[in-house]
């Protein structure tokens, strides 16, 4: 088999096993917990992978799977052993790489990805022995892996979804409300019991004839907790925020998260593409 058609099979199962990725990661992460207040927003993205599945597996291919193949068998003759298993193994040293380098370039931590860049490479590998000598090119291995990703995506994602618990938002009385909640880029707020707040680079919704999509503000302020808010349209507890001053307006945190810990979130700006800002207790 030419090294091309090597290449070509590897990009075609990489870009086959995306929907299975993407669905072990849903269920790992994503299936049951809190959606912000936007369900079925993880449906809607994996619509949209299929317009970019060959290239993702052009990709995955390039940078894992093939340079794997080619130091694989770069092994002197001394050590034996059957060629997927050095094949797999140079793969996982790969992958675990791709780990270190995310964590050096963006502070990904490495207990989250290092089992995802080293996992993806196992299915293509194992795989891909298994069609070495056989006579499938071309289109026919890309058809091949569609369909067999379909049926797997479909006849193991639809039992998960009707496994998978739905989330309930926790309940939270007043009290329990009360305290300080930390977020991004040294964001806090302090809400004390007496119905007092103490804002410190606090986003919030845009003021009267304050420009930009939110405001972030240094001061004090006071705040409410509301139930059922007709206006948002939301059963969900929250606590409503009036900042002192001219910085920020009203801002309604939404309480999410678990009993054991809960989290407020505001969406600013565009409701369909604006900042999803999230506070939590540390």
């Amino acid at each position: 088999m030419r090294p091309n058609d090597e290449w070509n099979r590897a990009a075609a199962l990489c870009a086959g096993q995306l929907p299975l990725v993407w669905l072990a990661w849903w269920l790992a992460l994503e299936a049951g917990g809190d959606d912000y207040g936007y369900p079925g927003g993880a449906y809607l993205g994996i619509c949209c992978v299929p317009v970019v599945l060959p290239l993702l597996g052009l990709v995955h291919a390039t940078l894992q799977i093939t340079p794997a193949a080619a130091l694989a068998g770069l092994r002197p003759g001394a050590l034996r052993g059957p060629e997927w298993a050095w094949h797999l193994g140079v793969s996982v040293l790969i992958g675990a790489g791709w780990s270190v380098l995310g964590r050096l370039l963006w502070g990904w931590p490495l207990g989250d990805t290092l089992p995802w860049f080293a996992g993806v490479g196992v299915l293509p590998v194992l795989v891909l022995d298994r069609l070495r000598g056989r006579p499938w090119r071309g289109r026919r291995v890309w058809l091949g892996s569609a369909v067999a990703s379909f049926v797997l995506f479909v006849g193991c994602g639809i039992p998960a979804a009707a496994l998978t618990d739905d989330y309930e938002p926790p309940r939270m009385a007043a009290g329990q409300l009360a305290g300080d909640w930390h977020g991004a880029h040294g964001s806090l707020l302090r809400l004390n019991p007496a119905g007092r707040a103490e804002l410190t680079r606090l986003p919030a919704r845009r003021g009267a004839g304050e420009e930009g999509d939110f405001s972030v503000c240094d001061g004090t302020g006071t705040w409410t907790l509301e139930r059922d808010n007709e206006f948002l349209n939301t059963d969900r507890d929250a606590v409503l925020l009036r900042p002192d001053g001219e910085c920020g307006g009203e801002t309604y945190w939404t309480v999410g998260g678990t009993e054991q810990d809960p989290e407020l979130f505001v969406l600013l700006g565009d409701p369909d593409s604006g900042d999803l800002r999230v506070l939590t207790r540390r």
